[in-house]
C-alpha cells in the first residue's frame, strides 16, 4: 500500500509540472520571473551556483553541485563554472565549444552526465522552470513569437531580454493556425529529459561513410511529401536532430574529435552564428551549450591540423587530469565500491587508501627539487606539512609540472583490479596485501603499459607496501599500548613530573630513599626522540607541555596522554619500543601459552571493535606485524 501512496504522489507531481497556457499568459509569468526566458549557458550557471560553494582548506572553491561525484580535480571544475559564468553574462564566450580533455578514467564523462542528469531535475522545480511552444519538436522559446521590431521596447519596458527567431515549424504554425495571432499560440511547461529526446542531445561517432549527417539536424519526412507537395514545406522536415533536440538545453558531442569533417563543420556554424543550417531552409536559430570529450593524443592530432584551425578557434580547452591526491582517491572507490551489490565482503582499513597511493605514484612528475621524493610530493599534495617542505611549496611544484596527472594509472584500473579480488572463491575479506597483490597481477594483462612503465609501477607497488608495513606498525602499536593503559598513564606522569622539575628548576624526591635528585633526561630524551624532537628543541617542547597543562587545568579538565596529540604519539612509540620484543612474541609465535593467547585476543577485540577491522583482517594484520619485526 505504501507503494501505492508513493505511485500516487508521484503522479501528482506530474500533473503540478503540466501547466498550459497562452502564449498571454506566459508572457505575465514571464515579467514577474524574467528567469523562465534566460538562455541555455545562464540555466546551467544557475543550476550549478543553486547548489553552493564551499571554500576549501588551501583556499579552492568546490562546488557542490560536483562534490559527491567528483573528487580532486577542483582546478578542472573551476575553469568549467568560469566558463558558465562568463557565458552566462552573454559574453562571446558562450559562442564556443567547452571541450573537456584529459586520459582515460578520470572524470570527464562523468562531468558531462552530472550536467545532464543535473539539468533534468532542474527543470522540475520552480527555480529551474522551462516553457515552450507547445507543438514545437525544437521546444522554442515562446518570446521568440515576438516581432523584432517590438523587442527593444519590450526589453526597456518589461527588462526581458529576447535572442533568437521561431524554427520553420512553429513560423508555419503561426502564420496558418493561428493567422499571425501570437497572443492565442498555446505554450506549455517542459521538463529536459535525454530519454525522452527534450532539452538534451548526445551524439556518438561511428563509421564515418555510413553515418548521416541527418543525426545531427534532421532529415526530410518521405511520409509526409505526397500529403504537402515539396520538401521546402515545414512539415515535410523531420526537426528530430540531436542538435535540434538539444536546443534550450545541453548538447553531449561524445568523441567530437574521431567525426568526419562535415559533422564539425554543423559544429562551426553552430558555434559562429548560434544557427543550424539544413538543406531547404534558411538559418535556425539554436541556444545550446556544446560539451564534447576527447584524449590527448587525438587533440593533439586535432590541433596539428591546418584544416581544423577555424573550429580550434571556437573551442575552450579545459584539460581534466587525475586526481592527485590520496584522500580524494579514496572518495573515488569508496563511491565505486557503495554502487556494487558486494556488501558481504569486507574491506580492511588501509586497503583503499594503500592502492590509492599506488594510482596517484603512477600519476606524479618527479620535481627538480633537491630532496623532493615522489612520497614527500603525495604527502604534501594530500594537505601534510613534511620535513622542509610545506604547503607553500605546492602551486611551485604544480607549475614545475604543467603535465602532471596526464599519465598513469586509472581509477578504472584499480576499482577493475580490486573488483577482481573481492570475486574470489571464499574470499570474505580483502586486505591491502591483497589489493596490491591484484594490483600487481594485473600489470601483465594491461594493454596500454610499456615495459619500462611496467617496471617503474612495480617499483611503486614496493613503495605503496613500504608505507602499507609502517601503518601496520603503527596500528598495531596502539592495539597493544591501549592493553597497557596503566603503564601509558604512569610512564606519562613519570616524565611529567621531570618536565616541571626542569622548567621550574627544581629537584625531584626519589620514592624510595626519598632523596632529592635531578630530573631523569634519559627518560625524557628517550621519549622526545620518538617524534624526533632535537636537543634543541627539548626546552621549546617541554614548555608547550606544561602550556597545555596550565590551560586545562583553568577550565577544570585533567591533562592526560591524549591530551597532546605529539605526547600521545611519543608515549606510545616510547612503549612499543619497550614491548617490543612483547609484541614479536605474541604475534609471531605459532603455539602462544594462556597469557599470550589472552593478549592476542585482546589486542584482535580492539582492533575490531574500534578501528573498523573483522576478525580475519585483524588476526591477518597482527601475523603480518609478527613476520615484520621478525625479520
Amino acid at each position: 500500500m505504501d507503494l501505492v501512496k508513493r505511485l500516487e504522489e508521484y503522479r501528482d507531481r506530474e500533473r503540478a509540472l503540466a501547466w498550459e497556457g497562452t502564449f498571454a499568459q506566459y508572457f505575465e509569468i514571464a515579467c514577474k520571473r524574467p528567469k523562465v526566458a534566460r538562455l541555455s549557458h545562464e540555466r546551467i550557471y544557475d543550476m550549478i551556483m543553486e547548489a553552493g560553494v564551499e571554500t576549501t582548506r588551501n583556499g579552492e572553491l568546490r562546488y557542490n553541485f560536483f562534490s559527491q561525484e567528483i573528487f580532486g580535480i577542483e582546478k578542472a571544475l573551476q575553469q568549467i563554472v568560469d566558463y558558465f559564468h562568463s557565458a552566462a553574462q552573454r559574453l562571446e564566450v558562450r559562442k564556443r565549444i567547452l571541450l573537456l580533455m584529459g586520459p582515460v578514467g578520470g572524470g570527464k564523462s562523468t562531468i558531462v552526465q552530472l550536467l545532464k542528469r543535473g539539468l533534468e531535475a532542474y527543470t522540475r522545480t520552480e527555480a529551474g522552470a522551462v516553457y515552450a511552444i507547445k507543438g514545437c519538436p525544437m521546444h522554442e522559446e515562446p518570446l521568440h513569437l515576438i516581432p523584432q521590431e517590438l523587442r527593444p521596447d519590450i526589453e526597456k519596458e518589461f527588462g526581458l531580454y529576447i535572442e533568437g527567431d521561431l524554427c520553420p515549424r512553429c513560423r508555419y504554425m503561426l502564420d496558418n493556425e493561428y493567422h499571425g495571432r501570437i497572443e492565442d499560440v498555446p505554450v506549455q511547461r517542459i521538463a529536459f529529459s535525454e530519454k525522452y529526446r527534450i532539452g538534451i542531445g548526445t551524439f556518438t561517432p561511428s563509421d564515418p561513410k555510413s553515418q548521416d549527417i541527418s543525426e545531427l539536424v534532421g532529415g526530410i519526412d518521405l511520409s509526409t511529401i505526397g500529403e504537402v507537395g515539396v520538401e521546402s514545406d515545414p512539415r515535410a522536415y523531420r526537426f528530430d536532430g540531436e542538435l535540434n533536440v538539444a536546443n534550450r538545453g545541453l548538447m553531449e558531442f561524445i568523441e567530437m574529435l574521431k567525426v568526419d569533417e562535415k559533422f564539425l563543420y554543423v559544429l562551426l556554424t553552430l558555434s559562429q552564428e548560434q544557427n543550424i543550417k539544413t538543406g531547404r531552409f534558411s538559418m535556425i536559430y539554436a541556444d545550446e551549450v556544446v560539451v564534447s570529450h576527447t584524449n590527448e593524443h587525438e587533440y593533439q592530432a586535432f590541433v596539428g591540423n591546418k584544416k581544423s584551425e577555424a573550429l580550434q578557434d571556437r573551442i575552450i580547452l579545459v584539460r581534466v587530469p587525475y586526481n592527485l591526491r590520496v584522500s580524494d582517491e579514496i572518495k573515488i572507490y569508496e563511491k565505486l565500491l557503495k554502487q556494487s551489490a558486494l556488501h558481504n565482503v569486507h574491506i580492511a582499513p588501509y586497503t583503499l587508501r594503500i592502492a590509492s597511493i599506488f594510482a596517484v605514484l603512477t600519476r606524479l612528475e618527479p620535481s627538480k627539487k633537491a630532496g623532493m621524493s615522489l612520497m614527500k610530493k603525495l604527502r604534501l599534495y594530500d594537505g601534510e606539512d613534511i620535513e622542509d617542505f610545506k604547503q607553500k611549496d605546492v602551486r611551485e611544484l604544480q607549475e614545475e609540472a604543467q603535465r602532471e596527472g596526464m599519465d598513469g594509472i586509472s581509477p578504472r584500473y584499480v576499482i577493475n583490479r580490486l573488483s577482481n579480488a573481492l570475486v574470489r572463491q571464499n574470499v570474505t575479506c580483502i586486505n591491502p596485501i591483497d589489493a596490491l597483490r591484484a594490483l600487481r597481477d594485473g600489470l601483465d594483462q594491461h594493454t596500454s603499459i610499456t615495459r619500462e612503465e611496467r617496471e617503474r609501477y612495480l617499483n611503486f607497488i614496493s613503495e605503496a607496501r613500504k608505507e602499507y608495513d609502517e601503518l601496520a606498525k603503527k596500528e598495531v602499536q596502539r592495539a597493544f599500548v591501549y592493553s597497557y593503559e596503566e603503564a601509558a598513564r604512569t610512564l606519562l606522569n613519570n616524565y611529567l613530573d621531570n618536565v616541571e622539575a626542569y622548567c621550574n628548576k627544581t629537584k625531584l624526591r626519589d620514592p624510595i630513599t626519598d632523596e632529592e635528585i635531578d630530573p631523569d633526561e634519559q627518560l625524557m630524551r628517550s621519549i622526545e626522540e620518538q617524534i624526533g624532537i632535537t636537543e634543541n628543541a627539548k626546552r621549546a617542547f617541554r614548555e608547550e607541555i606544561l602550556i597545555r597543562i596550565s590551560s586545562l587545568a583553568r577550565k577544570g579538565l585533567t591533562f592526560d596522554y591524549t591530551s597532546h596529540e605529539r605526547l600521545k604519539e611519543a608515549i606510545e612509540k616510547k612503549l612499543f619500543a619497550d614491548l617490543r620484543d612483547v609484541v614479536k612474541i605474541t604475534t609471531s609465535t605459532r603455539t602462544p601459552d594462556k597469557e599470550q593467547r589472552r593478549k592476542i585476543n585482546e589486542v584482535v577485540e580492539r582492533l575490531v571493535t574500534e578501528h573498523g577491522y573483522c576478525y580475519v583482517c585483524a588476526n591477518e594484520i597482527l601475523r603480518y606485524v609478527g613476520s615484520l619485526l621478525n625479520r
